[in-house]
């Protein structure tokens, strides 16, 4: 691959990691001042603007995911959204819709640039490519603009549905750890909180997390790519 094209394909990885991640704590941030805690707001959470962001995880938002495209050829980081313990505490069903309006967002990337390519597809803009990879899961006969925009969609597709089956896990300290407590008593739910903020219960989430994803991520991979290619 030449310097330029790895540059530019590690631009583009970059570009939808931090605009897919922006959009996905703003989420988190809205639905928490709907529902009444106004924590993220006044942090300025709020925003699609990426650098209140930046600013509250720099080395998740910016070192990590190009340290980790460099050694893997995709991007791992992360992000945070500030919110009020005792909000959480009182509202948990509220603070479970919070935690799952992240991912929603990252699903809802998935199925407008998956949406994006079954138009492109039938139109002939985009066809099928000879191989299948997380940033060519749709190619461009004529090249140029049209394959960059093909790199584009099939970045966003790829790394979006990874951000949502990954914090759907579970797990804490994702926040699938959250969603769960919608399925509780909310004195359940209360105690559940409780236990998830003791610090080594989120690191080994995280260990735990890491060692499955693969096997968890792969079918529900397969599926979304046999939904663009039936």
């Amino acid at each position: 691959m030449a310097v330029t094209e790895t540059i530019w394909l590690a631009l583009v990885w970059f570009l939808v990691f931090v605009s897919s991640t922006v959009l996905h704590e703003a989420s988190h941030a809205y639905v928490a001042r709907m529902l009444g805690d106004q924590t993220a707001y006044l942090g300025g959470q709020v925003s699609l603007n990426p650098l209140p962001h930046i600013r509250r995880e720099p080395f998740g938002m910016v070192l990590v995911p190009l340290l980790s495209y460099a050694l893997s050829g995709w991007m791992f980081g992360w992000a945070s959204t500030p919110y009020d313990p005792g909000w959480a505490h009182r509202f948990p069903r509220r603070s479970a819709l919070m935690a799952l309006a992240g991912p929603s967002s990252n699903f809802l990337l998935v199925l407008l640039s998956g949406l994006a390519i079954r138009v492109g597809l039938a139109t002939g803009l985009l066809v099928a490519p000879q191989y299948l990879s997380f940033a060519h899961v749709v190619s461009a006969p004529g090249g140029g603009l049209i394959e960059a925009g093909a790199t584009l969609l099939s970045v966003a597709f790829s790394l979006n549905l990874i951000l949502c089956v990954f914090n759907l896990l579970p797990l804490p300290p994702m926040d699938g750890s959250a969603v769960i407590q919608l399925a509780m008593s909310e004195r359940a739910a209360r105690a559940f909180q409780q236990m998830l903020r003791q610090p080594m219960i989120g690191w080994m989430g995280i260990l735990i997390a890491w060692r499955i994803f693969g096997n968890v991520f792969s079918p529900i991979h397969s599926f979304a790519l046999s939904a663009l290619y039936p």
